[in-house]
């Protein structure tokens, strides 16, 4: 399942994009941005987001 930003809910902290592994992560308008191309679904955004905007998408 691919990880998802919902971006009325991210606070643009970038805490998700200095703790992806791959570099996935970057910002757009202050709001994180996922590059599904690049994502290994480490899912270390998940735990570091303190605002919970970091889902995996149904």
């Amino acid at each position: 399942m691919p990880v998802v930003v919902d971006p009325e809910v991210c606070i643009g902290c970038q805490s998700c994009v200095d703790v992806c592994p791959v570099g996935a992560i970057s910002m757009v308008d202050d709001k994180a941005n996922i590059n599904q191309e690049v994502c290994v679904l480490s899912k270390e955004c998940l735990d570091i987001c303190p605002v919970e905007a970091i889902k995996e998408e149904d």
